[in-house]
């Protein structure tokens, strides 16, 4: 099995977003050293506790410390930018990293419609031109963008390994039609993915960006020693989770702070709705709950997200993961 990583550079209560990026540079350092596949950033705005607005930037850093891990995006968010603008950062990202770089692009509008107005700089831009999107993002990285006299330097001998992000099996569908690779999000939908997995692998189409269909899917996990343990650190994860569904404060709380919250009937719902989309357990534990999924969606390799509160609660989840698998 193959293990990657997805990590969001989450702040903790009472840290800063320079002590975030310096445990996501740990990280990154850490999972390339362990076998690793590897190491994507995501990219969220407007919310204080997820530093990661930029996942260009932090690729270009990551990629210098770290040596065979691939870097990448999880992912861009094309819709609320020009295709040939990301295709011009990726081809220097790849220039300077050949064989390294992850291009991992996703629908999402990036927030609420304000946030996506001040991305979009006013421009009302319409999630359904995200096909077109795709397709002209390909041309230029390919330099086959016939249009227009435009060319996305600089030039690149190797294509950036292309992946869509998706969640149903429309994502699918067209990661299927586009030949990119297709990363489903168990971690934010658990429910569609065996369908979805399935219809990309039978509907996919080569491209320049791939000869035959690849999977990965993305899992919350999150590990201890005991079972007890376990629960107590994933606490601060479900509280977290709670926060951003509500949109409240996105720093991740502490132990102490997560078990004297007050939950409502509701919270707890949701919070128990949510462990549907976390592995949470002993090592043990979770991998016989990843093989079993591993043979559900019929996929080899595996995204691991892990935002708990202590970060060597957080390493101890990859060191584990590495020493059964890799």
């Amino acid at each position: 099995m193959k293990l990657s990583v997805l990590d969001q550079s989450v702040i903790r209560m009472g840290e800063t977003a320079s002590d975030a990026f310096n445990k996501t540079e740990q990280l990154a350092k850490l999972t390339d050293d362990l076998g690793y596949t590897r190491f994507w950033v995501a990219e969220h705005h407007n919310t204080n506790g997820l530093a990661g607005t930029s996942p260009e930037i932090l690729i270009s850093h990551l990629a210098t410390m770290t040596d065979r891990i691939r870097i990448g995006s999880g992912g861009v968010l094309l819709p609320q930018y020009s295709p040939f603008k990301i295709a011009e950062n990726f081809n220097v990202l790849q220039t300077l990293y050949p064989d390294r770089i992850d291009l991992g692009i996703g629908r999402s509008p990036g927030g609420p419609p304000t946030t996506r107005l001040a991305l979009t700089d006013g421009i009302r831009k319409s999630l359904n031109e995200f096909p077109r999107q795709v397709s002209e993002l390909q041309s230029y990285l390919t330099n086959q963008h016939t249009e227009n006299d435009v060319i996305a330097y600089p030039l690149t001998k190797q294509l950036p390994e292309m992946w869509m992000l998706g969640v149903s099996q429309r994502g699918a569908r067209l990661a299927a039609e586009k030949g990119t690779a297709f990363t489903f999000g168990h971690f934010l939908v658990p429910t569609s993915g065996q369908v979805a997995i399935e219809q990309y692998k039978r509907d996919f189409k080569p491209s320049p960006f791939l000869a035959e269909p690849k999977v990965n899917v993305c899992v919350f996990i999150v590990c201890a020693p005991t079972r007890e343990k376990a629960e107590e650190i994933a606490l601060t994860q479900d509280l977290w989770l709670l926060a951003v569904e509500k949109g409240e404060n996105t720093k991740i709380p502490s132990i102490e702070q997560a078990k004297s919250n007050r939950l409502t009937e509701k919270d707890k719902e949701k919070i128990k709705q949510n462990r549907k989309r976390m592995m949470i357990g002993t090592p043990e534990d979770v991998k016989e709950q990843l093989l079993l999924l591993s043979e559900k969606y019929q996929v080899e390799e595996f995204m691991v997200i892990n935002n708990v509160y202590s970060f060597e609660d957080k390493l101890y989840t990859y060191n584990v993961l590495a020493d059964m698998f890799l």
